[in-house]
């Protein structure tokens, strides 16, 4: 039997910050940024601390290309090169994403209900024990910022009426998501057809 892989929720302390992980790429890839905790944090080292420990992992999880195109690229690439580190860095907003925000979208249903997200949640906890770890309190937190992300990316419209978008990907980032894992392209909700369009 193969092991799943636990699930990560520390994305319950940064939502999706393209900024911070901008100016973490250039700190790490380019010039040292002084007091990098500082500028992060807006004074208060402590939470800069914990957002650069964090931006440094999504950073890693892209490859080289991805990351001059967070250096280089328009915002909106930018949003979409964190967007991907996200979902490869937290496997829960990844399938969550495939599994029921995508499925839903391929049959023209753009509504995402509270019993969609409890559903999905209650089906990962049985294969994830370390769900069962979660407080009520982080639990709403995990919810309040999946939900934060995929607005931020613009996967949703706002996190109050929770309508799903259609996706307009940058060449740039499709380029980038062909040249990495055409898998990629399901968190911007392509159908397999249109996958395999864009892979010959």
């Amino acid at each position: 039997m193969v092991a799943i892989k636990k699930y990560k929720f520390s994305f319950t302390a940064a939502s999706l910050r393209t900024r911070e992980l901008v100016l973490v790429a250039k700190h790490v890839l380019e010039h040292p940024i002084e007091d990098i905790e500082g500028v992060l944090g807006n004074g208060k080292r402590a939470t800069g601390n914990r957002y650069y420990k964090e931006m440094c992992k999504w950073l890693n999880t892209l490859t080289e290309n991805q990351k001059m195109m967070l250096l280089e690229g328009s915002y909106k690439v930018q949003n979409e090169m964190t967007f991907i580190a996200a979902c490869k860095n937290f496997a829960f907003i990844r399938d969550f994403i495939i599994e029921v925000i995508r499925e839903k979208y391929l049959v023209y249903d753009y509504e995402i209900t509270e019993g969609d997200y409890l559903s999905f949640f209650r089906r990962k906890a049985e294969q994830h024990p370390e769900m069962e770890q979660l407080t009520e309190v982080t639990q709403k937190k995990v919810k309040q910022v999946t939900f934060k992300i995929l607005e931020q990316a613009g996967l949703i419209n706002n996190i109050k009426s929770k309508m799903i978008q259609p996706q307009m990907i940058e060449p740039e980032t499709r380029k980038a998501i062909l040249n990495d894992n055409s898998e990629l392209f399901k968190i911007f909700l392509l159908s397999d057809f249109d996958i395999q369009t864009l892979k010959s």
